[in-house]
């Protein structure tokens, strides 16, 4: 999970999401460098494995006001949440993954509906 303002990071939790973004640094020719993100076709083609670890894994998916439970397969829990933090869904305040269940909690305004629709749009085979 990428850091967010006010929280402190190790040095070694940011060298890894650097990597597993494919940041790259790069020399700015006279005294330092700078990082880039990859190329777009590379960003697509990580995004398209995380949306594929998002399809295999999720069974189901249930409300109550803003809060839902997702229902996945024994021990999917954890790569289907961290790929939903990564795709970074609008609709998402945060969530916590178990074994086979994830608890998410979506911001303050959105509805089920609103997720269902990014779903939808981004990762069309799920359903509620």
């Amino acid at each position: 999970m990428l850091a967010k303002e006010g929280y402190n990071v190790t040095q070694a939790t940011l060298s890894r999401d650097l990597k597993m973004l494919k940041v790259g640094k790069i020399s700015d020719g006279w005294s330092g460098y700078y990082y880039a993100l990859p190329e777009k076709d590379l960003v697509s083609e990580s995004e398209k494995s995380y949306i594929q670890d998002v399809r295999r894994g999720i069974l189901s998916i249930e409300f109550s006001g803003n809060f839902g439970v997702i229902k996945t397969r024994p021990g999917h829990a954890n790569s289907v949440g961290f790929a939903l933090d990564v795709l970074n869904l609008p609709e998402i305040l945060g969530s916590l993954a178990g074994d086979d269940t994830i608890f998410i909690i979506l911001r303050e305004g959105m509805t089920k509906e609103d997720l269902l629709e990014s779903f939808n749009a981004r990762i069309p085979e799920i359903k509620d």
